[in-house]
């Protein structure tokens, strides 16, 4: 069967992966012009971490890892007011099985595992789809007019799939009321070695975390009630010097070193929900079926995930992609939907919405110096209540 996939971020290429090795004859669209970099650095563990083990590419994944010791929170003078240990806790409580790295990194890492046998066309976009049936007709902005088997949307939260098949964009995605915006750059001070510092007022947070080569990410999570994100990138940095210039700590030199960089990376906080993640012989996958938000967590492993157990069905039903795609919605379902609930209740940790949801906050991460505090609160975070098939 021959089956496009459309985005080369985290879900595109696991499922490429995936759908080669069983068999079948994947296309990988992107519409960049090459393999995304910079962005922010995400949690991985879970499922996830299991397809990956899978892949087997969990070594050098670990390898470009970084270990968290600390998060400690300060307040505008820089002085402590909270936080907590976070290494040995998590080593215990993941068996060893988390680590955080750069999300482009990982993207390039399953990328990287398809080798020389998936067609892939960058700078590229599908415009039109016709599913005519027995098979998808697929015009592209570039590339002439093609004919697939399937069609699988992987991306992401603006997916284009999604908007030319599902026509339903308005009424599934619920965006959170936030906007977040990351950044690497080079040589900024202080350097924190293994602890991502932020600081939170009400409606925002900032935060930094010293990464390898004297790098640093900086990311800036404000509340906002518009949607709209500016798409250039002096109006980007504007809209953030608005926001956080009398913010205190070190927001003016963080403002100050996002001045030279050429990438910003900014978006709106938000969930997609749908009731169906296939019609006909079109499916989602990924952030373009069931966006958790960017600061849920697991997105890239529960992406990971779903392109697993998607491709999967797929050998299972021996091509069969009705029932294929009712048993990746019937595996997948309930799980995503609970991931989706509890990220939800994480925004107000980000951006309080008020003084004393702030003063709780923070004692909060206090608490959660204590051990067993931590294990009760957010133990059962890091164990995914899915069973990965055999395929």
């Amino acid at each position: 069967m021959r089956i496009l996939v459309c985005g080369a971020g985290i879900a595109g290429p696991t499922l490429a992966f995936w759908l080669r090795k069983h068999g079948f004859q994947p296309t990988v669209v992107e519409r960049a012009p090459r393999l995304r970099t910079g962005g922010h650095i995400i949690d991985f563990w879970g499922a996830g971490f299991e397809v990956a083990e899978r892949m087997g590419l969990v070594a050098e994944i670990l390898h470009r890892g970084y270990e968290f010791k600390e998060v400690r929170e300060v307040d505008r003078h820089g002085r402590r007011v909270g936080g907590f240990a976070v290494g040995g806790f998590v080593r215990g409580i993941s068996g060893g099985r988390f680590t955080s790295l750069p999300r482009s990194e990982l993207a390039a890492l399953i990328f990287g595992a398809l080798g020389d046998g998936v067609e892939t066309i960058f700078d590229d976009s599908i415009v039109e789809i016709d599913d005519l049936g027995p098979e998808v007709r697929v015009r592209f902005e570039r590339t002439p007019p093609r004919t697939f088997d399937l069609v699988i949307g992987a991306d992401g939260l603006h997916s284009v799939v999604r908007r030319l098949v599902f026509r339903e964009d308005a009424r599934v995605e619920r965006y959170l009321g936030l906007k977040v915006a990351a950044c690497t750059v080079a040589g900024y001070r202080p350097r924190d070695e293994g602890v991502y510092v932020t600081h939170t007022d009400v409606g925002e947070q900032v935060g930094r975390f010293a990464m390898r080569d004297d790098r640093t990410m900086l990311l800036f999570v404000f509340a906002d009630p518009s949607p709209d994100v500016p798409e250039d990138l002096p109006t980007q940095k504007a809209r953030l010097r608005e926001r956080f210039s009398g913010a205190g700590w070190e927001c003016p030199q963080m403002l100050d070193a996002l001045d030279p960089a050429d990438t910003l990376y900014m978006d709106r906080v938000s969930q997609i929900r749908m009731d169906r993640w296939t019609s006909g012989r079109v499916a989602l996958v990924g952030d373009a079926a069931f966006c958790v938000s960017l600061l849920g967590g697991q997105g890239s492993a529960l992406a990971m995930t779903a392109a697993y157990i998607l491709a999967g069905e797929l050998k299972r039903a021996n091509g069969d992609h009705g029932a294929a795609f009712a048993r990746y919605h019937e595996r997948l379902g309930a799980f995503v939907a609970g991931k989706q609930q509890a990220a939800v209740k994480l925004t107000t940790f980000f951006a309080p919405r008020s003084r004393f949801g702030l003063f709780l906050r923070n004692q909060i991460t206090t608490l959660l110096a204590i051990p067993s505090i931590t294990r009760f609160a957010v133990g059962r975070e890091f164990r995914d209540r899915i069973t990965l098939p055999e395929y």
